[in-house]
C-alpha cells in the first residue's frame, strides 16, 4: 500500500549524491525541486548549487527544476545557475515531470527526480516512472504544511527502511 510513496534511494544530500556513477548507468537527465532539496526554503542558489550544477553539465546531463512554488522565487534560483524550469507544477500530478523530460530529450528510462519531500516530489516521480531519490531536507525550518506532512512521512520511512532491510537480508 505504501509502496508508491517509497523511494529508489534514499541518501543524505543532493550534495553526496555520485552522479557520475548514475551517468555511467546510463542517466541523461535530472529533475530537481529546489526549496530543502539545493539550498534551504526560499534561499537564493549558494556556490554549492552552481558549482554542483556546473558539475553535472561538463559530465553531460541535462538539468531542469519542477517546483510547486510560483515564478518569481523560481526563476530567482533557475537564472542563478542556469537552468530551465516548470514553476505551479502541482507535484505529485505527473503530467509537469513528464513534460520536463520532453523539455530535455530524456524519458522515464534514463531520467533521475531528486527532491526532499515524499507525498509530493517522490509520489510524482514514481507515477511518472521516473527513479526517484529521497534526500533529506537541508534545514528545518519550513512552512507549516510541510512540517504536518513530516509526521507523515516519518511513517512512510519507517516501512520503507524495513522494506529494505528485509530485502538485504534475503539476498
Amino acid at each position: 500500500m505504501l509502496k508508491g510513496f517509497y523511494p529508489n534511494e534514499l541518501i543524505h544530500s543532493t550534495y553526496e549524491i555520485d552522479f557520475e556513477a548514475f551517468y555511467r548507468k546510463g542517466y541523461r537527465g535530472i529533475i530537481f525541486d529546489i526549496d530543502n532539496t539545493l539550498v534551504p526554503h526560499g534561499m537564493p542558489a549558494d556556490e554549492r548549487a552552481v558549482a554542483l550544477f556546473g558539475r553535472l553539465r561538463q559530465i553531460g546531463y541535462q538539468v531542469i527544476m519542477i517546483s510547486n512554488n510560483k515564478e518569481p522565487r523560481v526563476k530567482m534560483f533557475c537564472d542563478a545557475v542556469d537552468a530551465p524550469y516548470i514553476f505551479k507544477a502541482g507535484k505529485p500530478n505527473p503530467k509537469n515531470y513528464k513534460k520536463a523530460c520532453a523539455q530535455m530529450g530524456t524519458d522515464e528510462t534514463d531520467t533521475l527526480f531528486v527532491g526532499d519531500q515524499i507525498f509530493t516530489d517522490v509520489w510524482g516521480a514514481n507515477k511518472a516512472g521516473l527513479y526517484s531519490v529521497l534526500v533529506k531536507p537541508i534545514h528545518p525550518k519550513e512552512e507549516i504544511q510541510i512540517v504536518l506532512k513530516r509526521y507523515l512521512e516519518k511513517i512512510v520511512l519507517f516501512f520503507y527502511q524495513r522494506a529494505q532491510k528485509q530485502r538485504k537480508m534475503e539476498k
